[in-house]
């Protein structure tokens, strides 16, 4: 049996508020409901997040009456030979914007076309598409707090309602010539606890955190100590749940929290519209000054390089969460500020080997928000004046972390020591507990050779 269209998944893996179906439904009542497993983005994806993927796309599949085809390759190639071997008039997916989704996208459109098929796009992983939000003679918004502004008043459309998309999926298991189609692969060996996956898994921790810890969110979720956060990122990555949902969910709490909240969504939200109109500035310096900037090299900086890495640097604060990041593949987002701050301003290492680095853990890991954020607390990015912010691990972590929690739950080897004292360990009266290591490098002093590197910057701009 042929189908009238293919539903191609990629990032919106569910099926509520799915306004694909709906158009899908238009070209015709039976579909194929797609994923390709791409080498290009899973090479460069840990484990981690891996594993969550196929566990999303089992959840998917169920959802689907287990009619979810899987295939293995170049989309370019895939897509449109499945199209064919189904008879399909139209491909329907979401809008990416991200600088290898608009190239692969834009080379499925043209084999597609050249077969008399269409791609058709409706919607975005976004409350509103990068691009549509610009200042009032067309240009785009460098700077976030005028983009929140207009962002808030264009406004977004609520949830699609699936319900009324009567798509017939086919069952795929004799289409594609068989043995191309490809299981969902088994997890992967994962050194940290991966989220629950899926739709389900989303709603349900969208709901408790709605409608228990939304209105703390305010004062809570810059401490690391606390389960203070909503942790829908991930959910949020892979399109498990939209973020027109939560705006919509969000738009009956009046709420000083609820308003935080929409604002970090609306973060989110810039930095895909940045990199959308900058593609470039996911490798390299937003702000092209910046490449006047001294970083070190060689097998001094690898060395220091690697101690960030392995939680060793001696700074409790920067140590738990890189310990935090390997056991649970998710940092809190006030220490990932802290520890960039602290590869870039007290190593001195490029931006980039720690966004790299962190893109490889990460199971929320998205090329958008952590580039940028990488490049907001280095200094480079959309920021207006960043050069002079270097965050001071020590009271960073005495004032978000300030009974030591944190650290002890993730730095056993100060779990001994008490209260805020765990954040300079060096202090203690025999010194610095066995096992843990003294400080690499000197904050103050490293600070002020970070502010004389700036000074390079600075007069690259004259």
């Amino acid at each position: 049996m042929g189908a009238d269209s293919v539903v191609w998944f990629r990032r919106d893996l569910r099926v509520g508020d799915q306004p694909i179906f709906l158009a899908a439904a238009d070209t015709g009542p039976s579909a194929l409901a797609l994923f390709v497993l791409d080498p290009a983005l899973l090479d460069p994806s840990g484990p981690a997040r891996r594993t969550f993927m196929y566990g999303c796309l089992r959840s998917l599949d169920e959802a689907l009456g287990g009619k979810l085809l899987i295939v293995r390759g170049d989309p370019a190639e895939a897509v449109p030979r499945i199209a064919k071997a189904v008879g399909a008039k139209a491909v329907h997916v979401a809008a990416d914007y991200g600088p290898y989704g608009t190239r692969r996208d834009e080379a499925v459109e043209k084999a597609l076309a050249g077969d008399g098929r269409e791609l058709v796009r409706t919607g975005s992983p976004y409350a509103v598409a990068p691009g549509r939000v610009t200042k009032d003679d067309g240009d785009p918004f460098k700077v976030f707090t005028p983009f929140r502004r207009a962002w808030a008043r264009h406004g977004w459309r609520g949830p699609a309602d699936t319900s009324a998309a009567t798509v017939e999926w086919i069952d795929p298991s004799d289409k594609d010539g068989g043995p191309r189609a490809v299981r969902i692969p088994d997890d992967e060996t994962v050194d940290a606890v991966v989220p629950d996956p899926g739709e389900d898994a989303a709603l349900a921790r969208w709901d408790a955190f709605r409608s228990e810890s939304v209105d703390e969110y305010r004062e809570r979720r810059d401490r690391p100590d606390v389960e203070g956060t909503s942790r829908m990122s991930v959910y949020l990555k892979w399109g498990c749940i939209h973020p027109r949902t939560m705006l919509h969910d969000l738009s009956r709490k009046r709420s000083d929290s609820a308003e935080t909240y929409r604002t970090e969504l609306a973060w989110r939200e810039f930095y895909a519209d940045v990199l959308h109109q900058r593609p470039d500035s996911a490798r390299k310096n937003y702000d092209r000054s910046f490449d006047a900037l001294p970083t070190a090299s060689g097998k001094e900086a690898d060395a220091l390089f690697e101690a960030w890495q392995q939680g060793r640097t001696g700074f409790p604060i920067v140590d738990a969460g890189m310990r935090q990041l390997r056991e649970q593949a998710w940092m809190h987002n006030r220490v990932r500020m802290i520890v960039a701050s602290f590869l870039v301003k007290d190593l001195h290492l490029p931006w980039w080997r720690g966004a790299r680095h962190f893109m490889r853990l990460l199971v929320d890991g998205d090329l958008a928000s952590n580039q940028h954020g990488w490049q907001w607390t280095a200094g480079s990015g959309t920021d207006a004046a960043p050069y002079f912010r270097v965050f001071n691990p020590i009271t960073q972590g005495e004032r978000f972390d300030p009974d030591g929690d944190y650290v002890r739950r993730f730095v056993p080897e100060l779990a001994d020591v008490p209260g805020k004292a765990v954040h300079q360990p060096w202090k203690l009266l025999d010194g610095v507990p066995a096992g843990y290591p003294e400080p690499i490098v000197d904050h103050k002093a490293e600070r002020e050779e970070a502010l004389a590197r700036y000074e390079r910057v600075k007069a690259a701009r004259r």
